[in-house]
C-alpha cells in the first residue's frame, strides 16, 4: 500500500517530511537488490528469480512448521512479506519502489519490504541461536515410559 501511495503521490525523485531530522519519503526506482545493491547492474530479472525462488522456499518451511515456535514462524514470515513484496514489484513493474530515506545518517533509500527482510533475518539469527532447540525439543513426542514390572502378573 505504502508503494502505490508513494509511486501516485510523490514525484520519481522528489522527497516529501515524514519524521522530521529522521525520515523523508524519497520516491526511488530500485532495479538493484536490498538497499539499491547492485542497482543499475540490470539484473532484475536475475533479482526476480531469486526472489521467486525465495518466496517459495520460504513458504514451504512455513507450511511444513521448519521452526515450529512463534518467534521462528514470525521470522520466516517477514522474511516471505519482504520477498514476495519485492517480487510484486520486481515482475509488474520491473523494478522496487523505495520510499524510506535517513536525514540524520547517509544510507540508501529502501522499503518495508527490505524493512521485513532485514527484522526477519535478525530475528531468525537470534531464534536459532538462543530457541530453536527448546521448541524442538518441546515439539517432539515424549519417549515410551518405561513398562512397571509391577503390573504385570
Amino acid at each position: 500500500m505504502v508503494k502505490v501511495w508513494v509511486r501516485k503521490a510523490i514525484v520519481l525523485g522528489a522527497s516529501v517530511p515524514f519524521l522530521p531530522h529522521v525520515l523523508e519519503l524519497t520516491y526511488v526506482q530500485n532495479t538493484g537488490a536490498a538497499f539499491s545493491f547492485l542497482a543499475g547492474s540490470d539484473l532484475t530479472w536475475l533479482l526476480a528469480i531469486v526472489s521467486l525462488i525465495a518466496t517459495m522456499v520460504i513458504a514451504l518451511a512455513l507450511r511444513k512448521d521448519f521452526f515450529p515456535g512463534p518467534w521462528g514462524r514470525l521470522s520466516l514470515s517477514l522474511l516471505l512479506a519482504g520477498a514476495a513484496g519485492n517480487l510484486i514489484d520486481r515482475a509488474a513493474l520491473g523494478y522496487v519502489t523505495d520510499m524510506f530515506k535517513t536525514v540524520f545518517i547517509d544510507f540508501p533509500v529502501f522499503n518495508v519490504a527490505d524493512i521485513c527482510v532485514v527484522c526477519g533475518g535478525v530475528l531468525m539469527i537470534v531464534y536459532v541461536l538462543f530457541f530453536y532447540d527448546k521448541d524442538k525439543d518441546a515439539e517432539a513426542p515424549a519417549p515410551d515410559a518405561p513398562e512397571d514390572s509391577h503390573d504385570q502378573p
